[in-house]
């Protein structure tokens, strides 16, 4: 089994240690952070493909977790959050531009079990258009009007920080974070949660479609990849021959998650252009992910151009290459970079 996957799998167990313990951070109302770990005793290289695999992320794990629902959780990503805690255990992650300068991240959980997650933040309604394809758990801290209004109409199984007891979510005021840059959760509170409020324990969604051996793709070389949202917010993915992995930076820092003190690690990325427009005085946007438009794939220091296709909110995303094939990954961690058509790209 790769580094990447052993990491992703068992890194629970094995540096429970590190940072996110209780004695970290003030818990409001007396709520335990319950540290989760995997009983399983991994074998690091080897794949030993136990279980099944993953729909979001080819990963192989027990049943139980495969079929659980997943959970999709806000992270904030203003200067003054970073770094974000549980983020690397995420199996999918988007980056969409918010209110100017900045970006914000969805994680979709499935197979990991943080013990810490944050800083959480608000939602915005192509964030909901977003995780309507993985019919998640929602976590989030309040959002727009537009997306507060789309979250009851359409019945997401939603937690939110603004009217959830605080037991739920607590304010981490050892790290040196002010509000509304500290608000944290952990999965474990967020599963127990789901099952309180009666949310179904399985998700209905359809996943990706991924290659059953590490592949090369034919395409340009991508072994440097930067992505500048504008001149205060880039995103840099930094290819690794030896782990074939690439690691991920954020406006020039490397990106770490601060519960692990590991760096964030990812596979697959997709490049995805969305018409993208200002649309109020206070510098929302509105980001069109319903209908069709160009990307590039990038995994194994290659990369190839794609199309993309959305046919309804609820519709699955589909990437398709120059030949009209859907696209397979690679199995492991994939983020999406959402942008404006035509965005400043540097691929070498």
């Amino acid at each position: 089994m790769k580094k990447i996957l052993f990491i992703l799998l068992v890194f629970s167990i094995s540096l429970v240690s590190v940072g996110c313990k209780k004695d970290d951070v003030e818990i409001e109302d007396n709520e335990e952070i319950v540290i989760i770990g995997d009983e399983e005793d991994e074998k690091k290289g080897e794949d030993l493909k136990e279980g099944i695999s993953s729909p979001l992320s080819g990963i192989y794990a027990s049943e139980e977790k495969i079929n659980r629902r997943p959970v999709a959780v806000m992270f904030d990503n203003h200067p003054r959050a970073r770094w974000q805690a549980g983020l690397s255990e995420a199996e999918v992650v988007y980056e969409f531009m918010v209110e100017a300068p900045y970006t914000r991240y969805m994680g979709i959980f499935l197979l990991n079990d943080p013990q810490e997650l944050g800083p959480i933040r608000s939602s915005r309604p192509y964030f909901v258009t977003t995780l309507l394809e993985y019919d998640p758990i929602y976590v989030r801290v309040g959002g727009s009007e537009e997306a507060k209004k789309d979250i009851k109409i359409l019945g997401i199984a939603d937690i939110d920080g603004l009217s959830s007891s605080p037991s739920v979510f607590y304010r981490n005021t050892k790290n040196g974070k002010k509000k509304p840059h500290n608000l944290y959760t952990s999965m474990n509170i967020i599963r127990k949660t789901q099952a309180e409020r009666g949310y179904k324990l399985e998700g209905n969604f359809e996943g990706f479609k991924f290659f059953t051996e590490d592949t090369e793709i034919n395409g340009f070389s991508a072994k440097d990849v930067s992505i500048i949202y504008n001149n205060e917010n880039n995103t840099q993915y930094v290819y690794d021959e030896i782990e074939k992995n690439y690691k991920r930076y954020k406006d020039g820092k490397l990106h770490i998650d601060e519960c692990y003190n590991v760096p964030i690690v990812v596979k697959n990325i997709i490049i995805q252009e969305a018409n993208t427009k200002v649309i109020d005085k206070e510098g929302r946007l509105k980001i069109d992910l319903i209908g069709s438009g160009n990307g590039i794939y990038i995994t194994n220091g290659q990369g190839q151009n794609i199309t993309w296709t959305k046919s309804s909110r609820n519709a699955k995303t589909k990437y398709y290459d120059e030949s009209g094939k859907e696209i397979k990954l690679n199995s492991g961690v994939t983020w999406i970079q959402v942008t404006n058509i035509k965005p400043n790209l540097i691929i070498k």
